[in-house]
């Protein structure tokens, strides 16, 4: 195709209709071109209505003036503002270098829209329907604008590069053919990605994609009934904040579909409409985000996930300073962490599977932040789903981060349920001598429970020695007797008052002494070691 001359006139046997003359106008003045009808019905662009010629346009024409295009008028800048169109034809602007920026909304694409490796400044599309959009290693400039559009057959934006944002705001998008309904593998938006109120069928693939600003998808919902997962996300790096959340009123900046890089308030509401109520995150499939990185905060917050039983969501080996999992917790399926990093966890009860559901081997974090209550007891139970073959490091890390923040009480409860699980591995000697120690010394974690057993022994052995005094070991040097001395000399080991050697029990009594001593040295050092810690954290 040769190119406009530059008295601006379209090509030669171009042919163009009136509404294509209007367009071409309009761009080279760069002011906006409405087709619309002024009826809602007519103007939807989802709707299989006919658009008749006065509101049609060629493809072939749309892509002459976007990648020829005339000059502008004088003092005018060329670019393209298309409303309530019908665009025939097959839009290809593969490899092309479009200039001027265009924006076409409430228009209504015949067939697909291919621009992969494109380079444009900013592209808009809101409120549109596109059949499919093919747009690998596309690159922009600034935004990339979809919101509200509906795309049946998906998105590819493979290794795609966005210069600003990329907006997919209450979109539509579905899979046609393929499996995927977006995908976008090896993705870089310099900015922000902004997918509130998103609706997809099919896989949503985010393969090692970058973000450098943050992530949002406030009230989306994800399906994908015939594939594995519905948010196909590992290695997935966003620096910022990565949300999957309600969309609540608050909210709305996050969610306005057509914001411009100085910013445009959006309504939550219309005036005078209802006020919309809040939206839930809903994912209908499996979600992997194996090995991202997220650098503020990953929010999944009061988000619904519907798994299958082979299904799961799965954070393997997540890198972020916040971890807010406060969604409901799924039905079926598995929660994995295992190896995740976090530095806060913020959970509530109701968010944790149960029935060994939840795996989290190797899941590191240093600090717990509970919505609502979240007792020890239900902390434990946590552990007892996360475990169901027996592994001491998620005891251990729980119990260190009670004893960072200050609650010694609960890392030594958490060390114990430890040893009760570990118990039921050893053999049968193992758990016996297990559930002597549990009974007596707590495994050492329960000094208090030590201390009564010691006053329980030295009771018995005053009652015992009271009653039947032993011989003196020597004649003539042994000192008064006193049986409560004797006793408390027999328990206490290191500490003596000369009575444990001044007298010479024999027969059972003996052997009474002799456990008095063993019993004395193992509660005696519990004890101790209580006293140890508490002296320490003061």
């Amino acid at each position: 195709m040769s190119d406009p001359s530059d008295s601006g006139e379209p090509p030669a046997g171009l042919q163009l209709t009136t509404a294509e003359w209007g367009m071409w106008q309009a761009f080279r003045n760069g002011s906006e071109y409405d087709l619309s009808s002024g009826e809602a019905e007519l103007d939807d662009p989802n709707g299989e209505h006919e658009w008749g010629p006065r509101r049609s346009v060629r493809a072939r024409v749309l892509a002459l003036l976007l990648l020829h295009g005339p000059p502008a008028l004088l003092g005018r800048v060329a670019s393209l503002h298309l409303t309530g169109a019908y665009v025939t034809g097959k839009l290809n602007l593969s490899g092309g270098t479009i200039e001027p920026y265009f924006e076409l909304r409430q228009c209504r694409f015949e067939k697909e829209v291919l621009m992969p490796e494109a380079h444009m400044s900013t592209a808009r599309l809101v409120n549109c329907y596109l059949p499919r959009l093919e747009a690998a290693r596309v690159r922009t400039e600034g935004d990339l604008h979809l919101a509200r559009c509906s795309i049946p057959g998906g998105i590819r934006l493979t290794d795609a590069t966005i210069g600003t944002d990329l907006l997919l705001n209450e979109a539509t998008v579905g899979s046609g053919r393929h499996i995927r309904a977006i995908a976008a593998d090896g993705l870089n938006v310099s900015q922000e990605l902004q997918a509130s109120l998103l609706v997809t069928d099919g896989e949503v693939s985010l393969r090692g994609a970058t973000v450098g600003g943050s992530l949002f998808m406030y009230g989306s919902v994800l399906r994908n009934r015939h594939g594995r997962y519905a948010l196909h996300a590992p290695q997935l790096t966003v620096d910022q904040f990565a949300h999957f959340a309600d969309a609540e009123p608050d909210r709305s900046r996050l969610i306005g579909s057509a914001t411009p890089p100085t910013g445009t308030y959006y309504p939550y509401t219309t005036p005078g409409a209802a006020r919309r109520r809040t939206k839930r995150f809903e994912c209908t499939g499996g979600v992997k985000l194996d090995d991202g990185r997220f650098g503020s905060q990953l929010v999944l917050d009061n988000a619904r996930f519907q798994l299958e039983r082979d299904q799961e969501l799965s954070l393997r080996r997540v890198t972020t300073p916040e971890l807010c999992f406060t969604s409901q917790a799924p039905e079926r399926g598995v929660v994995v962490l295992s190896g995740a990093t976090v530095e806060n966890l913020v959970d509530k009860v109701g968010s944790w599977p149960k029935d060994e559901r939840l795996w989290m081997a190797g899941f590191t974090y240093q600090q717990l932040i509970h919505r609502g209550h979240f007792s020890l007891q239900q902390r434990l139970q946590w552990l007892a789903a996360a475990t169901p073959e027996y592994s001491p490091g998620p005891y251990e890390q729980l119990a260190n981060v009670y004893r960072l923040s200050g609650e010694d009480a609960d890392a030594r409860a958490v060390l114990l349920a430890k040893q009760r699980r570990r118990r039921e591995t050893l053999p049968l000697a193992g758990k016996l001598w297990g559930y002597l120690q549990d009974l007596t010394v707590a495994y050492g974690y329960r000094p208090g429970q030590a201390a009564l057993w010691m006053a329980v022994v030295w009771c018995a052995g005053v009652v015992v020695f009271g009653a039947e005094p032993p011989p003196p070991l020597r004649e003539g040097e042994a000192p008064q007797w006193n049986a409560v001395l004797y006793s408390l000399d027999l328990l206490l080991p290191v500490i003596t008052f000369g009575h444990d050697t001044a007298w010479d029990p024999r027969g059972g009594y003996q052997w009474l002494a002799a456990a008095m001593i063993l019993l004395g040295w193992i509660l005696a050092t519990t004890v101790a070691a209580g006293a140890t810690r508490l002296l320490r954290r003061q």
